[in-house]
């Protein structure tokens, strides 16, 4: 589960990479006295812009070989540098001189409260998993770690495809759906608000909450705040019930399992508890969107994977479903950008010095199609082997909720392709937009048509 980030919307003005070498894009004539022959190089690509939000991957391409540690400003304002090779990044996400507690930034007044969570300061909600380094979030980790096992995951199977189920039927008999918001967005919510411990009475008012920070995630930061705000005096509550031994649904969740955790003696207090189940919700549920938003998109523009995992699957074999999600993964992930750091000294990433107080953001989705580590990056294998993507992030940060993400993905694909086997986009590609957000990659909207089942 990675931090979903709401403070740096794509903005419509383009950013342009500062310090680019002023022949770029430029031609000198060899005939010119004086001057010699110059070759035409590609010019630095603008950030940040719709057109960017679309395809990324050819600006990302030029950081990776010209400018691959740079400092960049953000429609926010804030300046932070980008780390797009694989190399470097793998490194960046492991070393501990980049902490992810934002009390690190060097900030000027401009950036206060731009790096972070909209109205996360306010609601106290800063010591999550995301937000602190060791010894503090060894302690916590291995706390919420005993409540959030394989174990519990394998046995949510029969649920998550219970929800992919219902919420295919409520669509199947049409012939067309927008597969973000009647499938994509709910299935993750709903299974995230049941592992939590959630009241199914109550999961609506979840699936509106988070459905205002991804309509508001590139536009104003009040409807997130108040969303932040809403789900988190929800969760408090929650959490003081069950503690009281006054909630409902028994004591066989998650919020249970956080409330009980200890370690050597030493329980969550409240504050701790709300603000994981919150990281573990919030972050948790747009992650899981994308991947399957992201993961159909690029199957239904890729008909020759796209036919041999349905082949694969009619066979009966899950091999090419796994490695598959993997690719889907890499190819096109969820999380665009890594979660902030700031550096808590100077240090060195690929011969680039980076000032103590500085922001710095890993770039995944330029890392995992660094041709120096994955072949043919730009090419969709389902069966690509050698695949040791950045998407759930490396080292102590990465992403807790792993598994379940990898769950809900493989049973939505495989449901869905197996369901509606002519499934199709229902629009030209170039009409679909992608939502605005620093961190989280995904489409808005996902329509499709195929043969109405009944």
């Amino acid at each position: 589960m990675c931090h979903l980030d709401r403070s740096d919307a794509r903005s419509d003005h383009p950013i342009r990479l500062p310090g680019a070498p002023p022949l770029y894009g430029r031609k000198v004539s060899s005939s010119t006295p004086g001057i010699p022959p110059v070759p035409s190089v590609a010019p630095a690509p603008e950030l940040f812009t719709w057109e960017f939000a679309t395809d990324p991957y050819p600006a990302y391409a030029w950081l990776r070989e010209h400018a691959p540690v740079h400092k960049a400003t953000l429609p926010s304002g804030v300046e932070a540098w980008l780390v797009t090779r694989y190399g470097d990044a793998r490194q960046a996400l492991a070393d501990q001189r980049l902490s992810k507690n934002p009390a690190h930034h060097d900030e000027p007044a401009h950036a206060k409260g731009k790096t972070g969570i909209p109205g996360e300061r306010k609601a106290e909600l800063m010591t999550h998993l995301l937000n602190i380094d060791p010894p503090d979030h060894t302690r916590l980790r291995r706390l919420v770690s005993k409540a959030f096992t394989p174990r519990r995951v394998a046995e949510f199977a029969p649920r998550v495809q219970e929800l992919t189920d219902r919420l295919i039927d409520g669509f199947a008999g049409r012939g067309s759906a927008d597969l973000i918001h009647e499938f994509a967005f709910p299935l993750p919510i709903y299974a995230i608000c049941d592992l939590l411990g959630v009241p199914r009475e109550d999961q609506d008012d979840f699936r509106d909450w988070a459905g205002m920070m991804i309509r508001h995630g590139g536009g104003p930061r009040g409807g997130v705040a108040r969303s932040v705000k809403k789900m988190r005096g929800y969760l408090a509550e929650l959490i003081h019930r069950k503690r009281e031994g006054l909630g409902e649904g028994g004591d066989d969740d998650l919020i249970s399992g956080l409330i009980r955790a200890s370690d050597h003696g030493e329980h969550l207090t409240e504050n701790e508890a709300a603000a994981m189940a919150f990281i573990l919700l919030f972050a948790g549920f747009e992650t899981t969107v994308n991947l399957i938003g992201n993961g159909v998109y690029a199957l239904l523009r890729n008909p020759g994977q796209r036919a041999r995992l349905q082949d694969s699957l009619a066979a009966g074999e899950t091999g090419l479903l796994e490695t598959g999600v993997e690719e889907l993964l890499r190819y096109d992930g969820p999380v665009e950008l890594a979660t902030w750091r700031f550096a808590t000294e100077a240090l060195s990433i690929g011969g680039q010095r980076i000032p103590a107080g500085d922001p710095v953001l890993v770039v995944l989705a330029a890392a995992d199609r660094d041709p120096a580590r994955f072949d043919e990056p730009d090419t969709l294998d389902l069966a690509r082997r050698d695949n040791q993507h950045l998407g759930y992030g490396h080292g102590i940060h990465y992403c807790l909720g792993a598994p379940l993400a990898r769950l809900e993905g493989q049973t939505a694909l495989a449901t869905l392709l197996t369901r509606l086997p002519d499934l199709r986009l229902g629009a030209d590609p170039a009409e679909l937009r992608w939502r605005g957000g620093l961190i989280m990659r995904g489409l808005r909207t996902l329509p499709v048509e195929f043969t109405p089942v009944r």
